[in-house]
């Protein structure tokens, strides 16, 4: 229709119409904003829009400025889509008011979760797929072929399900079961990968979607890693929905950073509006972002847990040069502020939405009154209900989601407070076993952690000790190195006491806290009990 409509607007219209114009408002037919400037004389230009009526119209207007304006031209309330591709973009700008109370900027989310796959990965779908068309490297009945975390599979899905491609796609073991299940909704085959494996392995979901790309006759391998239409989407669409809907007066993005290409072509429409926003990337710890971002070295990617964020690579479509600043994240920030987010302010999105939430509240502590930050959150929480939205799941991790946050320096506090605190006892790793038991019966304890100078290196416990007595061994000659086990488990201060718990509970009888002054305490289940009724009655 849009294509017979367009025909019959060119050949009415009484101005010089442009080929290449045409082409990209051609291109931009699925969206509710596609919009071809035709010149015409004098300074003024003509904008062609689709009309919800069946109609092509244009309208005259003096100069670029008005060109977001322009995307409403013609629409109407009860918007009419041919296909779901049709209802993709155009997500709101929410404010948030009870998480922000008391600090001066004001916090708005792009809530890109609404979109109709439930990501802002819809978006990229749908630019990636039409590019492929048309340069003919995606033919009818082929086959779409991309590694995923999730997100980008079911954008990619609804485009396969509308215009009839299979769709087979790769992701790692540590995504939740509803991702790989929504997928298979959608009637994509998914093969779960290892995620602690360098990417060049051969078992990477990398390296398995573009073995399977090479094998599968008819296929195409998006790759939205190195796609240029990963960033071009965002840059056509995100971006400027976001400076349309602040009325140009955002001051801060905010947003998460995996394959790059949200921050990178949104932050770059938003930098050429005005070159003072400030873009922030949110990385969880264990990417390898941050530590470039901050020093240029490329230093070991490390195992993190939150979805959608950070990468082990360098994607093409990551732009550095758009970013001005980038904050880490825990996994544990991520998913505490997703729960938080949702009980205060009725916002449903995953642990990388949490993140971005989290440094948001950060920053927005040091704006003035008049700054406006824009937060994206990318995906819908009903992809994580079996993990961060799980409560069993949260404790089982040591997560901490709780309206009295209780920390490992508050139960030590409690300690000195009530005269319980000593220094460590230890052992040295080249003194008898027979030494370490001594000490354990004059001290009345039953594990003794191992130094080697200031550095914990073990543990021995006392049934150990007991058992080799039994097997006839003479304790007086064995040396500590020789039987100790693994170093206790060890925190920061401001660990949750809900970690400590779970420590304490399934992984070892006590547990090092390192303090701000580098000095380290021990707590066990009994200082735990001794103290945690009194702190709650305390916080309360």
């Amino acid at each position: 229709m849009f294509e017979h409509e367009l025909d019959r607007a060119m050949a009415q219209a009484t101005v010089p119409i442009v080929e290449e114009q045409i082409g990209f408002w051609w291109e931009r037919r699925h969206t509710r904003e596609s919009i071809a400037w035709l010149p015409n004389s004098g300074s003024s230009r003509i904008a062609l829009l689709p009309l919800r009526d069946g109609n092509c119209g244009w309208t005259e207007f003096p100069d670029d400025s008005n060109l977001l304006e322009a995307g409403n031209f013609g629409r109407e309330s009860d918007v009419k889509c041919n296909n779901i591709l049709e209802a993709m973009g155009n997500t709101p700008l929410i404010r948030l008011n009870r998480v922000t109370k008391g600090l001066p900027a004001e916090i708005y989310v792009k809530a890109d979760y609404l979109n109709p796959g439930g990501s802002v990965k819809d978006r990229i779908g749908v630019w990636m797929i039409d590019e492929a068309e048309r340069k003919g490297l995606l033919k009818p009945g082929g086959t779409i072929i991309e590694g995923t975390s999730g997100n980008t599979g079911v954008g990619l899905a609804l485009v396969a399900a509308v215009r009839g491609y299979k769709v087979v796609f790769t992701i790692t073991d540590k995504q939740s079961r509803e991702k790989i299940d929504l997928l298979k909704a959608f009637g994509a085959e998914v093969i779960v990968c290892p995620t602690a494996v360098e990417p060049e392995d051969p078992h990477s979901y990398y390296s398995v979607a573009k073995k399977l790309a090479r094998e599968i006759p008819n296929a195409f391998y998006p790759n939205q890693y190195e796609n240029p239409m990963n960033p071009e989407a965002h840059y056509r669409t995100t971006g400027p929905e976001i400076w349309k809907d602040s009325d140009g007066k955002i001051t801060h993005f905010i947003c998460g950073m995996g394959t790059g290409g949200t921050i990178s072509g949104a932050g770059r429409f938003l930098k050429e509006q005005n070159p003072q926003v400030k873009i922030i990337g949110v990385d969880p710890v264990g990417s390898l972002y941050y530590e470039y971002a901050k020093s240029g070295k490329i230093g070991k990617a490390r195992t993190y847990v939150v979805e959608g964020i950070g990468e082990d690579i360098f994607p093409g479509t990551m732009d550095f040069k758009i970013v001005d600043d980038v904050l880490q994240v825990s996994d544990e920030e991520c998913f505490v502020w997703a729960r938080r987010l949702a009980k205060r302010e009725g916002i449903f999105t995953g642990g990388s939405g949490g993140g971005c939430i989290s440094v948001a509240l950060r920053l927005a502590k040091d704006c003035k009154q008049d700054d406006l930050i824009v937060a994206l959150l990318p995906d819908t929480g009903s992809r994580y209900l079996s993990k961060i939205f799980n409560d069993g799941w949260m404790r089982e991790h040591g997560y901490a989601d709780s309206e009295v946050t209780l920390t490992a320096a508050d139960v030590i506090r409690v300690k000195y407070q009530n005269g319980k605190t000593r220094n460590p006892i230890t052992v040295g790793p080249n003194q008898t076993v027979f030494h370490a038991l001594s000490i354990m019966q004059q001290q009345d304890i039953s594990q003794l952690p191992v130094f080697e100078g200031d550095e914990s290196i073990g543990t021995v416990f006392e049934d150990q000790i007991l058992n080799l007595a039994l097997q006839g061994k003479e304790l007086r000659k064995l040396i500590v190195r020789e039987v100790m086990g693994a170093a206790m488990p060890q925190v920061p201060s401001n660990a949750p006491v809900e970690r400590v718990t779970h420590i304490l509970s399934h992984e070892s009888p006590a547990v090092f806290v390192e303090m701000e002054n580098g000095k380290l305490e021990v707590l066990t289940k009994f200082d735990l009990m001794d103290t945690i009724a009194g702190l709650v009655g305390q916080v309360r």
